[in-house]
């Protein structure tokens, strides 16, 4: 019979597992990776140690590193925290088959973790499995009502399927759940878009900017909106803002600009960089 583990070693255990926590939760993620790993080193197969490490290393943007201990832990525990999270890594290093299998089995457990429904949503929103995507969300809904980001992620799938009232009705939960919620300000913006209602759009984009300055898909449809209510030229310095902010989107600003039902028509592409130069 092995012997008994003294209280003063798992003090010790219990004190550093607190303390890689603790540093994950304020940010200092790679401190909290070197805690578990030191743990790792004294017991390799310290079920806690290896899910926090693998969230360390999640949070660090390295998810095939965070598969490895994160499968390790789950075959420790069956623990659907530690599934959801080692689906995470899977789906975000580009494994989506594992991760459909993993978080399946996540959302199946007895007391999912929401965020697992979260997960899977997204991986079948990627893959075109959008009726399969819908009923994933809807069943995490039906278990975390007030968790924003699966109103948000449903209200995009109806975006997707331009069924524009139930956007609406979805977006505006989950500003009913998290007033101000930059995400679902744009959400929102766009289903009154699709429905013709400019000025409404319009303001909810401007909300959006307001939470989040840095948005700028919610300006590029700001844009779009001030176009259609023809006020051109605050349209022109939104468009403009968006690719002085974000080069990449000037492509999408020019589509923007002569697309719109008052937008411009130019003949030559240097017209129309002119235009759009900040």
């Amino acid at each position: 019979m092995p012997p008994m583990r003294q209280p003063a070693a798992i003090a010790k255990t219990t004190d550093a597992l607190q303390r890689a926590l603790a540093a994950l939760q304020s940010g200092r993620a790679d401190e909290a990776e070197r805690i578990a790993s030191e743990m790792l080193a004294r017991n390799a197969r310290h079920g806690g140690a290896l899910h926090v490490l693998g969230l360390a290393l999640l949070a660090q943007g390295r998810p095939r590193e965070a598969t490895t201990p994160l499968e390790a832990a789950a075959s420790i525990t069956a623990d659907p925290a530690i599934e959801t999270h080692w689906g995470m890594a899977l789906r975000q290093s580009g494994q989506p088959a594992r991760a459909l299998e993993v978080l399946q089995r996540a959302t199946a457990r007895e007391r999912p973790l929401p965020l697992a429904f979260h997960e899977l949503g997204v991986l079948l929103f990627s893959l075109r499995r959008i009726d399969e995507a819908q009923a994933v969300l809807e069943r995490g809904l039906a278990l975390a009502p007030a968790m924003t980001e699966l109103s948000v992620l449903l209200g995009g799938i109806f975006l997707d399927r331009a069924d524009w009232a139930n956007a609406r009705l979805v977006f505006a939960r989950a500003l009913a759940n998290a007033p101000g919620q930059p995400a679902a300000l744009f959400g929102l913006g766009a289903a009154l878009m699709g429905e013709g209602e400019f000025a409404g759009a319009a303001e909810r984009l401007r909300q959006a900017l307001a939470r989040d300055g840095s948005y700028v898909q919610a300006r590029l449809r700001l844009a779009a909106c001030l176009l259609e209510l023809d006020r051109r030229e605050e349209a022109l310095g939104c468009l403009r803002a968006a690719v002085g902010a974000a080069p990449r989107c000037y492509s999408e600003a020019l589509h923007t600009l002569v697309s719109a039902g008052r937008g411009a028509f130019c003949l030559k592409p240097s017209a129309a960089a002119a235009m759009l130069r900040p």
